[in-house]
């Protein structure tokens, strides 16, 4: 129900953009994410949106330089990641739930309904 486009290999300080077509979905969120997972590594908290109030939340990681936004027209929820560092390399996961409290949204745990996941390497 979750479709992630928009991975790929970039340079340091480079921009990737990586949207989420949430259009498939038979529900409707309480709030969106997305997280990001390196190997070897535990799924990492990267931004979520609430998806009724417009409620945008980073992690200290990415603050300043990932804006996450919605479409409302093409129901997507997009995220523009400037600045790219090599240790912003991972797989990127889409993630929303109907029900998940605010205090939970930074847990992986919290969230029912993924996509399947886009590389982005960021490596010269």
């Amino acid at each position: 129900q979750l479709v992630e486009f928009g991975g790929g290999l970039v340079r340091p300080g480079g921009s990737l953009r990586l949207s989420c077509d949430a259009s498939g979905r038979t529900f409707s969120p309480r709030f969106m994410a997305w997280f990001r997972q390196a190997p070897g590594a535990e799924r990492e908290f990267v931004s979520a949106f609430r998806w009724h109030g417009g409620n945008i939340y980073y992690s200290d990681s990415v603050k300043g330089r990932f804006t996450l936004s919605r479409d409302n027209a093409k129901n997507t929820l997009t995220l523009q990641m400037d600045s790219l560092k090599p240790e912003d390399t991972g797989v990127y996961y889409c993630a929303a739930d109907p029900s998940i409290i605010l205090s939970n949204i930074r847990n992986a745990r919290g969230y029912n309904y993924w996509g399947q996941g886009t590389q982005v390497t960021v490596s010269s």
